[in-house]
């Protein structure tokens, strides 16, 4: 991805904290969506100073339409699109409210489709882009409590795997891959850490997003790749 220019949104979360120093160790210039000041200071803490020259932090909600394209138009150009950003929550079906229903396709999948839709516009102009989403084992697996993150995830598999189908015949390809519970602080503090050493890292995660990332990865299109560590 040397010279690349990359989108990472989320890229300041639990999962961007290993996303991102592996995207920038393959020498691309990335700009970088947050909501969170804090999280923009933890993620610059374990940052080499040498890589803030090909950093870009742009404040957004990507959820909203407008905010979306104006971060695409500040780029001018999108070579390799990684979307982290994402959110998790749970509650029995009959007891789950619709405010809430509606905020995990809102999070998960409505902002797949508008970063992705900018995004795949600068791609068509230059002929070439790689996206890579993230969806999640739920999607595949869905389980009690977890129906309406389930379903936005399992869109977030079909809308990339559309997208792989629609850019067929051309150096775009679209493909996502789905963590088990991801080793985060975050994810330590709610669950307790008893499990923790069988969740996947994230830098296993950064790993396989890099790969599917690069120019390497022209002939994978619409795949979508379970990481689960050893859950």
């Amino acid at each position: 991805m040397k010279g690349r220019k990359v989108l990472i949104t989320g890229g300041t979360g639990g999962l961007g904290l290993g996303v991102t120093p592996a995207v920038l160790a393959q020498g691309a210039d990335v700009t970088i969506t947050y909501r969170n000041p804090q999280e923009v200071e933890r993620l610059k803490a374990i940052l080499p100073p040498a890589d803030f020259a090909r950093v870009n932090f742009i404040t957004a909600n990507l959820e909203e339409e407008s905010s979306v394209a104006n971060i695409i138009n500040r780029m001018g150009q999108v070579d390799v699109l990684i979307h982290l950003v994402g959110g998790f929550s749970m509650g029995k079906t009959h007891e789950y409210s619709y405010d809430s229903w509606q905020h995990e396709f809102a999070i998960n999948l409505n902002t797949t489709f508008l970063t992705c839709k900018y995004s795949l516009q600068k791609m068509l102009e230059t002929g070439y882009g790689r996206i890579v989403t993230v969806s999640s084992r739920a999607a595949l697996e869905p389980a009690g409590q977890l129906a309406a993150y389930s379903a936005a995830k399992a869109g977030v598999v079909a809308f990339t795997k559309a997208i792989a189908d629609e850019t067929k015949g051309t150096n775009i390809t679209a493909n996502v891959v789905l963590p088990s519970v991801i080793d985060t602080p975050k994810n330590r503090q709610a669950m307790g850490a008893e499990n923790a050493d069988k969740w996947v890292k994230a830098e296993s995660i950064a790993e396989l997003i890099c790969f599917l990332g690069s120019d390497a990865a022209k002939d994978i299109r619409g795949a979508a790749i379970p990481i689960y560590g050893s859950i």
